[in-house]
């Protein structure tokens, strides 16, 4: 990193320092439990069985020699159960990380469904390319993110699905199935964003783009201006390659923007990757601060964020797009720990909702990081799209204590969120904790008929399950 371009550790060292804040040392982590946990500590699931096979014809003899239930399992960052079912097997794809195939001049790939985003991005890298869609961390398996349809802040892109070009999955006898948009389509439909339920998916296809020089441009708009910004500033802009919005606590009355724009400019950050297996010390504090300190949420709001944002920087978007989750995990996950929820909602009611969530977040007095506010285009592609029509949606990350009697208050204000999107006419992601009734996500997913009728062709006896299919399908 260049002179000129202040490092985020120092940022944020100088921000506490004006802050008054004194950090504390990271907490080491307890003994992993022996179930199939995921990353919030929550909802750990009990299963019968581990099977982590490392051949695609391991996982099907696994498949075939199982009598019972089969949950499947990536990275485990999905918050409700996602990956497991109870007194199931459950299949740890994590060692089905090779590379398939990678074709420069198609700019297209193919890997096995367990490697993780950022192995990819190691293989990309020297070539100059970069992955077309993906969420903003990349610690997450290739097949989870397909599994629940991920997208990240690329302008235009909409979800992963629009960058699949076929999948192989094993399904509930043990057969083999490559599909894609041309060959069984409906099973190709279902399985992006159905989350292990009508097969394991073990290898993905993916378009490839570029890897481009990127300049961070920051601009502010009012809840009521920020649409038409985002039009005028952001889709309107063809250099412009990623976006997000954040809502700061208490109000959530403005959007902070930061867009990511193609440019020529010298690079301010050499490095062309995040480092793997960095220290994020530093930032565990700081959202341990911001969210326990008095003031913290005004000293995330004037002090931390404004100054994380002022630097010019340049950068090459393979950086960008290599972030470790770490930076966002707790100094511990004895009393506390950090959760998401994401709703989307279509541009029209988009002023409403925001005032709406901020109203529901304050009068609840959940502990809110930020929300951050990205767009999406509709999704023609999956059989149980979240995005129906054109969405903005809305990450919350909030603090949420971990003793049962804090997981029922969260149902309750989440409860009164879903009620709110779907009078909006809008839909909640589902890889989060499952507080939604049934009936609810009977009315904001009624596509979920038709994934009932692909499951009864390819896995008649519900063979593949998890907490979240035990639930609502």
């Amino acid at each position: 990193m260049s002179p000129a371009a202040p490092s985020r550790r120092r940022l944020l060292v100088q921000a506490l320092a004006t802050a008054g804040v004194v950090s504390l040392p990271p907490v080491p982590a307890t003994a992993a439990m022996p179930e199939v946990a995921n990353v919030t500590g929550l909802y750990t699931v009990t299963v019968a069985r581990i099977e982590t096979p490392p051949t695609v014809e391991a996982l099907r003899n696994a498949v075939r020699a199982w009598p019972g239930r089969i949950g499947i399992g990536g990275g485990r960052y999905s918050m409700g159960g996602q990956v497991a079912i109870e007194g199931g097997l459950h299949l740890d794809m994590r060692m089905l990380d090779r590379l398939v195939w990678l074709r420069r001049k198609d700019k297209a790939v193919r890997v096995q469904a367990g490697m993780r985003w950022r192995d990819l991005q190691d293989l990309l890298d020297p070539l100059d390319l970069a992955v077309h869609t993906m969420q903003s961390y990349a610690n997450f398996t290739v097949g989870g993110s397909v599994s629940v349809n991920a997208h990240g802040r690329y302008v235009g892109h909409g979800p992963i699905a629009n960058s699949v070009r076929a999948l192989r999955l094993v399904l509930a006898d043990g057969s083999v199935r490559d599909v894609d948009r041309e060959r069984d389509p409906e099973l190709f439909r279902a399985a992006i964003g159905g989350y292990g339920a009508v097969g394991v998916i073990v290898e993905v296809e993916l378009d490839l783009a570029d890897n481009v020089r990127i300049e961070r441009v920051v601009a502010q708009a009012t809840l009521a201006e920020y649409p038409a910004h985002f039009d005028a500033a952001v889709r309107g802009d063809p250099d412009t390659v990623l976006h997000n919005a954040d809502l700061l606590p208490p109000a959530f009355d403005r959007a902070v923007g930061v867009s990511w724009r193609r440019t020529d400019k010298p690079l301010t950050r050499t490095a062309r990757l995040v480092p793997r297996d960095g220290s994020y010390g530093l930032e565990q504090n700081v959202l341990w601060a911001v969210t326990e300190l008095p003031g913290g949420a005004k000293v995330r709001r004037d002090v931390i964020h404004p100054k994380l944002l002022r630097p010019p920087v340049v950068q090459w978007l393979n950086h960008e797009a290599s972030l470790d989750v770490a930076e966002l995990e707790p100094r511990t996950r004895v009393m506390s720990t950090y959760v998401l929820q994401e709703y989307f909602v279509p541009r029209r009611h988009f002023t409403a909702f925001a005032a709406q969530l901020g109203e529901v977040l304050r009068r609840h007095g959940v502990e809110a990081v930020n929300v951050s506010v990205r767009h999406s285009p509709a999704d023609t592609v999956s059989l149980l799209p979240w995005a129906k029509e054109e969405v903005f949606s809305f990450v919350l990350f909030h603090k949420q204590r971990t003793w049962a009697s804090a997981r029922e208050a969260v149902g309750v204000w989440t409860r009164e969120l879903v009620d709110i999107v779907i009078a909006h006419e809008g839909r909640w992601y589902l890889p989060y904790q499952l507080h939604a009734t049934r009936a609810q996500f009977e009315r904001a997913y009624p596509e979920v008929s038709a994934l009932r009728r692909v499951k009864a062709q390819v896995d008649p006896a519900g063979r593949f399950s998890n907490a979240l299919w035990a639930k609502y399908l």
